[in-house]
């Protein structure tokens, strides 16, 4: 089959074939005088047309590139770029307060998905963890922090407290979260650490709704505000959803015009790997009770994703699913023994629980497998913490 059709037309090759025939047929040329002369007038007026014609296609193939071009652009650009407001604000917030004031039960309700895990125990939060609330008016990138707290007896609350501090460099702003009933001297310890930076702070009085007096409220908040020079004072019941619509409108005043950090269909910075690991905790402390010290912590060994796909063997489809292997470290045989519980019913049931939970966070089926293991003394090694990610 011939390829000549695909070959590009121009006057140099048209009038190369001309010469070529001219060549080939020299004899027939002098007595078809008429013909050549027609095939020149053929060529000339090819040559005078063609220059115009190459332009138009010079046109039309920049068009075509530039649409590209921007459609290349528009598929590789964030989702967020679009119809994003012009007075849009977007910034970093710590959340800051001493243990088990609500700061994780705060976020999560924020976000209206649980990312943070909680317990009624004090310091069950021991990572940095971000979460991202978007609107279509702000973004807020909610830096959940572990508790700032006195005793640093172990490695482990050393890094806690720095972790906690640290959250303050470079953020927007700072919710400050206390007690609405209790002021206790951890509580004094992170407003002198808030007292040493220019940081813009909102004082949020959590647990409001637990005041038996309402018309002590508006004193504590006068008490509050003549301790320090907070911007805002928002009082909320962050597990009853309370106020927290003001608090919101709150936030916003306070960060900077910008555009959106993260993707706004984005909830959090941390992987599912992550994820996975803080909700196994989450479930040992809960069903345990105060059974369990906090000398636990898990990592996650496996984590592999299967794509839907039909079973080679049975010919039937299998949906997406997530095979999770974690092992749960503990300090003593004595905790171990709890953990596991009797006949292994405790540690089944916290990995149905932890199961149930990821399937709701990741939306796929999970396959969760837990082991429990001694590390002794991993809480207070510096090197066991960084090989467990603290």
């Amino acid at each position: 089959m011939s390829n000549h059709n695909d070959l590009p037309f121009t006057p140099k090759n048209n009038a190369h074939n001309m010469t070529e025939n001219a060549d080939t047929n020299q004899n027939d040329a002098v007595e078809n005088v008429e013909n050549m002369q027609e095939a020149r007038q053929i060529g000339d007026s090819l040559t005078a047309v063609q220059p115009h014609d190459t332009s138009d296609a010079d046109e039309h193939d920049k068009s075509i590139t530039l649409e590209n071009n921007a459609a290349i652009d528009g598929f590789f650009a964030p989702s967020n770029k679009a119809g994003v407001a012009k007075d849009f604000k977007a910034g970093y917030v710590a959340i800051i307060g001493r243990p088990n004031v609500g700061k994780s039960t705060l976020m999560n309700h924020l976000l209206g998905q649980k990312l943070s895990i909680t317990s009624r125990k004090p310091q069950t939060t021991r990572h940095r963890i971000h979460g991202i609330l978007s609107t279509n008016e702000m973004q807020a990138v909610f830096v959940d922090t572990p508790g700032i707290h006195h005793n640093e007896v172990r490695a482990i609350n050393e890094r806690m407290n720095k972790a906690a501090v640290s959250a303050l460099v470079d953020v927007d702003l700072v919710l400050f979260v206390v007690d609405s009933d209790q002021w206790r001297e951890d509580d004094l310890l992170t407003l002198q650490k808030l007292g040493e930076t220019d940081l813009t702070v909102v004082l949020v009085i959590n647990k409001a709704d637990t005041l038996k007096d309402k018309g002590t409220l508006l004193p504590l908040i006068e008490t509050f505000d003549e301790s320090f020079d907070f911007a805002d004072i928002v009082p909320v019941s962050a597990l009853k959803n309370q106020n927290l619509d003001r608090l919101e409108e709150v936030i916003a005043s306070h960060l900077p015009n910008a555009t959106p950090i993260y993707d706004t269909e984005q909830i959090t910075d941390r992987s599912e790997r992550f994820l996975a690991s803080e909700i196994i905790r989450e479930k040992i402390m809960r069903s345990a009770g105060d059974e369990v010290p906090y000398d636990l912590t898990v990592q996650i060994d496996e984590f592999k994703d299967e794509a839907a796909h039909t079973d080679p063997k049975t010919g039937r489809p299998r949906k997406a699913c997530t095979f999770i292997d974690a092992t749960i470290y503990v300090e003593r045989n004595g905790q171990k023994a709890i953990v596991i519980g009797e006949k292994g019913q405790r540690i089944k049931q916290v990995g149905m629980d932890a199961r149930k939970d990821m399937e709701q966070l990741f939306g796929k089926k999970v396959m969760l497998t837990l082991w429990v293991k001694v590390k002794r003394g991993w809480s207070d090694d510096e090197r066991a913490l960084t090989s467990l990610g603290y």
